[in-house]
C-alpha cells in the first residue's frame, strides 16, 4: 500500500454527508465528468481502472465461483490519494471487466477507520476470507507508519464472504493482529498475504527494521483467526539515505507476496520505487527461505503488484499503473491509474523468472495493421494511441525499436548482439543464452507496456495536449530479417469508463 495521504477523517465523513444531502441539481453535476471521462483520449480502453477517481495497488486477486474477481485500493470522493476502500471488479476471462458495488470501506470507530488498505484473499471451503491492514489515527507509540507525523495504526484484520458472487462482506469486529512484534523498531507493518501449506495457514506482512532494512514477517495460524508471529522470512538492507517516507529507501518493503512456482519459491515485494523478485528454496521444517537469485519485475511505471492462480493454474501477476502527472492534472481529469494487463509468470531450471502476455490477450485484437517499408526499417502506426506489437529480432544483428507519438519519443530500445542484451531507460537488460531479443507490447491512451526479451517489463506513461489521441508510429531498424507485427485492438467497452456497467 502506497502512503499517499490526503483527506482526513474528518473531512471524509463531512464530505460524505454533504453528499447525500445535496440537491438533485447538484448531484447533476457529476454527469459532465461523465461525458468528459468517455471523450478524454489519455483514458485507456482495455485496461481495467474505475470509472472515476483514483486507485492503486490490485487487493486480492482470486478465480473463484468460475469467475475472476479483481479488488484494489479506490478513492470513492476523488481522483487523488485518500480514504482507502476495496473496489471490485469481475470477469470472465481477465480482459473484459464489469464493475461491481465496493467490497467494503472504512468502518467509523473502528481499526480501519482510517483506511481499508491492501490484502489478499484466500479461498476456504465455499468461503472467501480477505485479510487486509486496517488503518486509523492514533497514537504516536502505536503508531506504525513512520512518516514524520507517526500518527496512523496499522493491524492486520478480516473480512469474509459467503456469497457466491462476492458481493456482501462482513468483517471481523477486532483485528488479527493487532500490533507487530515486540521489541522490533519497525519502520511499517502492512499488506498481508495469506496461503495453506499443510495443516496451516501462512501470512506475511510487509515491514521494515529502522536504519536497517526491509524485511518480511511471517506468522501461521490454524483458522486464520488466531495468529502466532514466528519469525523474519527474508529482510534486505536499507540503502543509508533517510527520506521521509522509509519505502524509497529501502528501510520498508511494501506489499510483499511469497508464492510457489515450478519446483521452486518466489519472493515478491516493492521498495525504493521499484518491483523486485527473488526465486530460491523454502525449508518446510523451519519455514525459512534460501535466495538464490534476484532481480526487477519491471523498469518503469509499475509498482505494488500482487499474484493470483488462473482457472488452469499458472500464475497471473497484475500491477498497479500509477500516473506520471501532477496532483492538480489527476484532479482535472477525474481519474488516477490503471490496473497492468495480466502478465504469466514461469521460472527457468535455474530459478530466473520468465514473464509473458496472457496468450488469451489475442481475442481483443481486431485487425492487423499494415507494414509500411521505409529506408530506415519496417513501420507500423497505431491508430490514436491504441494496440499490440510484437517485435521479433535476430540473436546475432543489431536492433532499434523507437516508438513516437506525433512529433514526441516515447521510447527507444536497443538490443546489443555483444552483450546479448537489450539496452532501455538507461539500463542494461542482460538475456539468457537462448533467449530470443522479443519486445511484446500494448499501448493504451497514455500507456506503453512492454516486455522484453520475457525477462522484464517496461511500462511507460506519456501524456499530450491534443482531444484526440496522436498515432502512435513504432519504427524497427537493424538488419534484415526483423520482423514487426502489430494489431489494432478492440475496446472492452463502448466509452472509455473501461467496462460494463454494474451489474
Amino acid at each position: 500500500m502506497s502512503m499517499r495521504f490526503s483527506l482526513t477523517r474528518r473531512d471524509f465523513f463531512a464530505t460524505v454527508t454533504a453528499l447525500a444531502l445535496a440537491p438533485r441539481a447538484m448531484l447533476a453535476e457529476t454527469e459532465p465528468l461523465e461525458a468528459r471521462l468517455a471523450a478524454d483520449p489519455m483514458r485507456p480502453q482495455f485496461h481495467l481502472l474505475p470509472a472515476k477517481n483514483w486507485m492503486n495497488d490490485p487487493n486480492g486477486p482470486i478465480y473463484f465461483n468460475g469467475k475472476y474477481h479483481m479488488f484494489f485500493q479506490y478513492n470513492p470522493l476523488a481522483a487523488t490519494w485518500g480514504d482507502m476502500s476495496w473496489y471490485h471488479a469481475v470477469s470472465e476471462d481477465m480482459l473484459h471487466w464489469k464493475h461491481l458495488p465496493l467490497a467494503f470501506t472504512p468502518t467509523p470507530g473502528s481499526a480501519d477507520a482510517f483506511g481499508c488498505f491492501s490484502g489478499s484473499c484466500i479461498q476456504v471451503g465455499k468461503r472467501v476470507y480477505a485479510v487486509y491492514t486496517g488503518t486509523k489515527e492514533s497514537s504516536k507509540e502505536l503508531s506504525t507508519i513512520k512518516d514524520g507525523e507517526d500518527r496512523i495504526q496499522e493491524s492486520q484484520c478480516l473480512a469474509y464472504s459467503d456469497d457466491s458472487q462476492l458481493i456482501r462482506w462482513t468483517k471481523l469486529p477486532e483485528p488479527i493482529v493487532p500490533l507487530p512484534p515486540p521489541g522490533l523498531k519497525i519502520t511499517g507493518f502492512r499488506d498481508p498475504s495469506v496461503w495453506k501449506q499443510g495443516e496451516w495457514f501462512y501470512m506475511t506482512v510487509g515491514s521494515g527494521i529502522a536504519l536497517t532494512g526491509g524485511c518480511v514477517l511471517l506468522y501461521r495460524s490454524k483458522d486464520m483467526k488466531t495468529w502466532e508471529y514466528l519469525h523474519e522470512l527474508t529482510s534486505g538492507k536499507w540503502n543509508g539515505v533517510k527520506t521521509a517516507n522509509p519505502c524509497p529507501d529501502g528501510e520498508m518493503w511494501e506489499c510483499p507476496e511469497f508464492f510457489a512456482l515450478d519446483g521452486g519459491h518466489v519472493l515478491i515485494y516493492s521498495t525504493l520505487d521499484k518491483v523486485f523478485w527473488q526465486s530460491g528454496r523454502l525449508d518446510a521444517a523451519t519455514m525459512t527461505f534460501e535466495e538464490t537469485k534476484t532481480g526487477e519485475l519491471d523498469l518503469g511505471a509499475f509498482y505494488a503488484p500482487k499474484t493470483q492462480l488462473d482457472a488452469v493454474g499458472r500464475r497471473i501477476l497484475w500491477g498497479w499503473i500509477p500516473e506520471k502527472r501532477s496532483e492538480a492534472a489527476m484532479r482535472d481529469a477525474g481519474w488516477s491509474g490503471m490496473m497492468s494487463l495480466p502478465r504469466v509468470l514461469h521460472l527457468d531450471a535455474d530459478g530466473t523468472l520468465r514473464i509473458t502476455s496472457l496468450p488469451q490477450a489475442a481475442v481483443l485484437r481486431a485487425a492487423t495493421l499494415p507494414a509500411q517499408k521505409t529506408h530506415a526499417g519496417v513501420l507500423k502506426t497505431l491508430p490514436e494511441a491504441t494496440g499490440e506489437l510484437l517485435c521479433t529480432g535476430l540473436r546475432g544483428s543489431p536492433m532499434q525499436l523507437t516508438m513516437t507519438a506525433g512529433a514526441s519519443e516515447v521510447l527507444r530500445v536497443l538490443y546489443s548482439p555483444e552483450k546479448h542484451a537489450f539496452l532501455v531507460a538507461g539500463r542494461e537488460i542482460a538475456l539468457k543464452p537462448n533467449d530470443a531479443p522479443t519486445v511484446h507490447g500494448f499501448v493504451d491512451g497514455s500507456v506503453v507496456e512492454l516486455i522484453l526479451g520475457e525477462r522484464i517489463g517496461y511500462t511507460k506513461r506519456f501524456y499530450y495536449d491534443e482531444k484526440i489521441a496522436p498515432d502512435v508510429k513504432i519504427l524497427a531498424t537493424g538488419a534484415a530479417g526483423i520482423k514487426l507485427d502489430a494489431w489494432r485492438i478492440a475496446p472492452i467497452s463502448p466509452n472509455r469508463l473501461t467496462a460494463h456497467a454494474r451489474t
